[in-house]
């Protein structure tokens, strides 16, 4: 008879053994439950927007809440309105009014604005890739910073607009040049110096 050798053993070791590896496992447990009992997670205060007074938090709480993305907004008018990180994005806005609206930082990517009035407006930062700006009167816009690769601008009246560090393809850059003129108004900078016209 083959003696048992867990007699020698007292009893319950083998239990024990495992011990150390759950200890820190109940630990992590009771912290994880005092934090869910402590109250919900509030994030740490975001800057505010000098320009506006407005929290960064609440400018992106309110670009959810006005979301014109795949919508038809021909002819509608957004003259003068604080747009701030708007989502233009797959918009149908022909002969639509734009003009003095801050557009800054919004979405305009894959959108249809034919012949829409942009004189005035900021679209400083906007990204409007692939869209077409045909016959649209971009006179005395601010454009820095923009990421416009693969848009039209056929036929855009672009007088005194501001293209400061904006991303264009080569070829519209060259278009643009042929009609560039003025300076902006606010900014000061010549519309061709802006466009890095030869």
């Amino acid at each position: 008879m083959t003696p048992d050798t867990r007699s020698n053993q007292p009893h319950g070791a083998d239990h024990r053994r495992g011990w150390p590896g759950v200890l820190p496992l109940l630990v992590a447990l009771g912290l994880l439950v005092t934090a869910l009992l402590a109250g919900p997670w509030s994030p740490p205060a975001l800057a505010l927007d000098t320009s506006t007074g407005v929290g960064l938090q609440d400018r992106a709480l309110f670009q959810d809440r006005v979301d014109f993305t795949l919508t038809n907004q021909d002819g509608k008018d957004f003259s003068g309105q604080q747009l701030a990180n708007t989502s233009f994005a797959g918009v149908m806005a022909r002969d639509a009014d734009f003009s003095g609206a801050d557009l800054h930082g919004s979405i305009l990517t894959q959108a249809a604005f034919l012949r829409s009035d942009f004189s005035g407006a900021d679209l400083s930062d906007a990204l409007m890739d692939r869209a077409d700006f045909s016959g649209t009167n971009l006179s005395g816009a601010l454009l820095r910073g923009v990421i416009a690769a693969g848009s039209s601008f056929s036929g855009a009246v672009i007088d005194g607009a501001d293209f400061s560090d904006a991303l264009l393809d080569r070829s519209d850059q060259r278009a643009l040049c042929l009609r560039a003129k003025g300076t902006h108004p606010l900014t000061g900078v010549s519309t061709r110096l802006s466009l890095d016209c030869a």
